[in-house]
C-alpha cells in the first residue's frame, strides 16, 4: 500500500474518455510504475462564485485538520497495537482498505447529498471529525488514568525501598507486638531488644531490618535513627489491607485490559468514520478549486496517482504536457520564470489543481 497519493484534476478540452485515455497512455509509456486510478466525483452543487471563493480558503486549514485527526488515531492504533503485542490490522472503512476506498472511492449520496451546499457539507465533515476527535480525548483520558493507577501501584511494588510497598516483603511471621520496621545498616543501635533485629531484604540501595523495640522508647529510637541517617518504615500486618490491595491491584488490571480492548475498536472504527469522511472533503475540495480554476461548466479530468519519489518529475510533466499549453508558462514556478510564484498554503503552481494526501 502507497503512502502518498496525489489528487489531481486536468481541464477536459474534448472529452473526459479521450484524456482518460491519453492520460493512461502517457503514464504506462513514461511512467509504468505509476499506480493510475480515477477520482469519481459526482455533480455537486456549484453554488455563486463568492460563495465558492470564500469556501476555497478554508479549505486548506480544514484539510490540515481532518489529516492531523486522522494521524492522532492511527498513532494510538499503533500504541495500542504494540502495548497489547497485537499484529496490526489493516485499517479500513466498513472492512474495505483504506487504500482501496480511496482509489475506488464512491460518493456516499445518502450521507452527504449531492445538492446540499458545498459549505454545508464541509462544515458536516469538519464537526463530524472534531466530535471524534473529542470523544478519543475522553477515552485516551481514561484509559491513561486507569493505566496510571497501575503504574504507580507497580512502582510501589518494585521500586526503592525506601518507598515501595512492604507488604509483599514482610510475612506475619515477621510480626510481633510494638515491632517497628527500619531501613538500617548492620551497625547496632540503642533502645532494641537484643538479636531482635532480622535482615528481610536488600536491594541495590538499603537493606530492610526488623527492630523490636519497647514502646516507651520508640519515638526516642525514631529521632536516634534519622539523626544517624536512617528511614524509618513503620508497618502493621493487616490481611484485609493486603487482600483489599491485592483485588484492587487485579480489578486495575481487568479495567486496563478492557479499556485497551474498547479504546482500540473504538479507533479502528473511527479511523474509518474519518477517513471517508476526508475523502468526501477531498472529493468537494477537487471539485471547488476545479470550478475556479477551469471555470463554468464543470468539465475537468479527476484522477488519483502514487508516483514514486524519483518519478514524479516526469509524472508531473506529463500532467502538463496533457493541459492547455497556453496556460502552462503561466502557472510555471518562480525558477521556471512562471507569474504564479509565491502562492502560499497548499496553493500549487501547476496548470492543473493537485494536492498529496498522506494517509500513513
Amino acid at each position: 500500500m502507497a503512502n502518498r497519493y496525489w489528487v489531481v484534476s486536468l481541464p477536459v478540452q474534448k472529452s473526459a474518455s479521450t484524456l482518460w485515455n491519453s492520460l493512461q497512455e502517457q503514464i504506462s509509456k513514461h511512467s509504468f510504475d505509476t499506480p493510475l486510478y480515477r477520482f469519481n466525483i459526482p455533480n455537486l452543487r456549484v453554488g455563486t462564485l463568492d460563495s465558492l471563493l470564500a469556501l476555497s480558503d478554508d479549505l486548506f486549514k480544514s484539510n490540515t485538520f481532518i489529516e492531523g485527526v486522522s494521524q492522532k488515531i492511527r498513532r494510538q492504533i499503533e500504541e495500542l497495537e504494540r502495548v497489547s503485542g497485537l499484529e496490526s490490522n489493516a485499517l479500513t472503512v466498513d472492512g474495505v482498505p483504506i487504500d482501496s476506498y480511496l482509489t475506488r472511492f464512491v460518493w456516499d449520496e445518502a450521507k452527504y447529498p449531492t445538492m446540499s451546499p458545498l459549505r454545508e457539507i464541509v462544515d458536516g465533515i469538519h464537526t463530524l471529525v472534531a466530535k471524534i476527535e473529542d470523544d478519543l480525548k475522553v477515552r485516551v483520558a481514561e484509559y491513561n488514568n486507569v493505566r496510571g493507577q497501575l503504574n504507580a501501584i507497580n512502582r510501589k511494588q518494585s521500586g526503592s525501598l525506601a518507598v515501595r510497598d512492604l507488604s509483599n516483603i514482610v510475612k506475619p511471621e515477621d510480626i510481633i507486638t510494638s515491632e517497628h520496621l527500619v531501613i538500617l545498616s548492620n551497625r547496632a543501635m540503642r533502645f532494641q531488644v537484643p538479636r531482635s533485629s532480622k535482615n528481610l531484604y536488600e536491594d541495590n540501595e538499603y537493606a530492610l531490618y526488623t527492630v523490636t523495640l519497647f514502646g516507651r522508647v520508640a519515638d526516642n529510637f525514631r529521632t536516634s535513627a534519622r539523626e544517624r541517617g536512617f528511614q524509618i518504615r513503620d508497618f502493621e500486618y493487616s490481611p484485609e489491607a493486603q487482600e483489599s490491595r491485592k483485588q484492587e491491584l487485579e480489578k486495575l488490571v481487568q479495567d486496563q485490559d478492557s479499556l485497551r480492548s474498547s479504546l482500540l475498536q473504538w479507533c479502528y472504527t473511527s479511523y474509518g468514520e474519518v477517513f471517508s469522511s476526508w475523502m468526501h472533503f477531498c472529493a468537494v475540495r477537487i471539485f471547488a478549486e476545479s470550478i475556479l480554476r477551469y471555470g463554468l461548466p464543470p468539465s475537468f479530468l479527476a484522477c488519483v496517482l502514487s508516483p514514486s519519489t524519483k518519478g514524479e518529475k516526469k509524472v508531473r510533466s506529463i500532467l502538463e504536457g496533457l493541459c492547455d499549453s497556453t496556460n502552462s508558462t503561466y502557472w510555471k514556478t518562480e525558477d521556471e520564470g512562471g507569474a504564479m510564484a509565491g502562492l502560499g498554503g497548499d496553493a500549487d503552481t501547476y496548470p492543473y489543481v493537485s494536492f498529496t494526501i498522506n494517509i500513513a
